[in-house]
């Protein structure tokens, strides 16, 4: 009988081990795909992706205050344009958008004629505060 009882407690463990394992897995799945398809709806209006193909930059992100970059509306969106290409001249604005990780309210991401990539920050008067290089990921 105590043999029995063993076996039991074992299996029951084992189960318990496997559905606790397998639901993690299934939290970060679902947590995963609710996020991007989340980023992509938002961010669709400025051109950017969730996960951007090779060689394009990342899209909008969470910063360290646990805030997600947000899509600008039109007329914003506009100046926060007008002010990064008087400031950068020539460039091209991939997108616009709420700023979280640097104290701007907006921020726009441009890339140069020579591939440059480019973030301009932007404060609530639409004048531009500084324009960061972005690093280049492979």
């Amino acid at each position: 009988m105590p043999r029995l009882i063993s076996r039991t407690a074992t299996t029951i463990a084992a189960l318990g081990a496997l559905a606790l394992g397998g639901s993690a897995i299934a939290g970060a799945a679902t947590s995963s795909n609710s996020n991007s398809s989340s980023t992509s709806t938002s961010s669709t209006a400025q051109g950017s992706a969730a996960t951007p193909p090779a060689g394009k930059p990342a899209g909008r992100h969470i910063g360290a205050n646990g805030k997600q970059e947000q899509a600008l509306d039109a007329a914003t969106g506009a100046k926060v344009k007008a002010a990064a290409l008087a400031k950068v001249p020539g460039a091209t604005v991939e997108r616009v958008e709420t700023d979280v990780d640097h104290g701007s309210p907006y921020e726009a991401h441009l890339v140069k004629s020579d591939g440059t990539r480019l973030e301009v920050l932007v404060n609530d008067s639409f004048a531009v505060t500084a324009v960061n290089t972005m690093q280049q990921h492979p």
